[in-house]
């Protein structure tokens, strides 16, 4: 009996210790979570910019542009997939490769050849064990990504867009994320980076705002007047680039924040679950000690009736 009594106590003191690295995981976690929104939140007027000016510039371009115009006869896809370089984050990483899963699938169906981009160990070590291609990998970022991370991505898939030829290179460009919803739901998410989906600007001169599409106020809608230097399709060869770092950026941003949200979950449960071992343990050890009382005490009464009956002898 005694024996159990210091197995149970070992097991609760290793739990208790398990349990405060949890909860400092838990706290850690939630810290980043409010950094990393606001991360995100900071590069929304530099997207609404660069949206409106890349916008404004395409509209009067009139070009050819290879980031916008879908090629006729697409071969090979890029998927960049998001995932965490380390673990104790749910089914975070998961639940992003098996949205890429389903991408690739869709590809397939159109005739195109996925390529594989990953970003984190987690995504990298998937494909590794089941000897599936990597075109490129990065590392080390995923739960605190800089802007120099989402150029250095950006300029890898461009170049394997722009500058190799049609069997070396994609002629599409997506990426696979998770979209931070709140501190309890993260989406995995797909969008697609190139061809470009350009939306025309107009004015609407009765109320002077922009819209797109029709006049909804009696007004008449007219192309505002902007001037270029030098022209309007050299200012889109310098946004475009730009654009796409913002996406994958953002991209990066919005794992980071679901990644800190899925661990501080993640955490939170398991130190639940430590509570209730401490609780189950701390109840097993009282129960083998009053066995254990209760055995002295009937060792003790028999041998006190022993102890009568031969006297009575």
């Amino acid at each position: 009996m005694g024996a159990q009594q210091r197995i149970f106590r070992q097991r609760i003191k290793d739990t208790q210790s398990t349990k405060k690295i949890t909860r400092a995981m838990e706290l850690i976690a939630s810290s980043r979570i409010v950094k990393a929104q606001a991360a995100v939140k900071a590069t929304e007027p530099y997207a609404r910019a660069l949206q409106d000016a890349l916008t404004l510039a395409a509209s009067h371009a009139n070009v050819n542009h290879p980031l916008i115009n879908a090629p006729e006869n697409p071969k090979r896809a890029a998927i960049l997939l998001i995932t965490a370089d380390r673990g104790l984050a749910g089914a975070y990483s998961s639940n992003a490769i098996k949205e890429a899963e389903r991408l690739a699938g869709r590809l397939r169906e159109r005739n195109l050849t996925p390529v594989n981009y990953i970003v984190g160990r987690k995504g990298v070590s998937f494909y590794k064990f089941r000897e599936r291609p990597i075109e490129e990998s990065w590392a080390g970022f995923s739960d605190n990504p800089k802007y120099q991370n989402a150029k250095e991505i950006s300029e890898r898939l461009l170049r394997d867009f722009v500058e190799l030829p049609d069997d070396e290179g994609v002629d599409e460009i997506h990426i696979v994320y998770t979209h931070f919803v709140n501190r309890v739901v993260q989406e995995p998410r797909v969008i697609r980076v190139v061809p470009l989906d350009i939306v025309d600007e107009v004015v609407d001169t009765a109320s002077g705002e922009g819209i797109h599409g029709g006049d909804e106020k009696g007004g008449t809608a007219v192309w505002p007047l902007y001037d270029f230097e030098p022209d309007a399709a050299t200012t889109l060869d310098a946004l475009l680039p730009r654009y796409i770092e913002h996406l994958v950026h953002v991209a990066l941003l919005e794992s980071a924040a679901s990644e800190h949200a899925a661990r501080q979950r993640a955490m939170k449960s398991a130190t639940d679950n430590a509570e209730d071992l401490i609780k189950r343990y701390t109840r097993q050890a009282n129960q083998a000690r009053q066995a254990e009382i209760t055995q002295e005490i009937s060792e003790i009464v028999g041998g006190a009736d022993a102890l009568a009956d031969a006297a009575k002898k």
